[in-house]
């Protein structure tokens, strides 16, 4: 069963080519985000 799933993977994950305009949303919400760490707590904020 698992060489069926993974060969199924396989094929179509050869398949993917994201859009430039995904690609460049992806990296600009990276960018603008920003984590905080404070006694055990993370913080996420968007710098926008």
């Amino acid at each position: 069963m698992e060489k069926i799933y993974s060969n199924n993977f396989i094929e179509t994950s050869n398949n993917l080519n994201p859009k430039g305009e995904t690609v460049r949303f992806l990296l600009n919400y990276s960018k603008a985000l920003s984590v905080i760490s404070y006694n055990e707590l993370k913080f996420e904020s968007l710098l926008n």
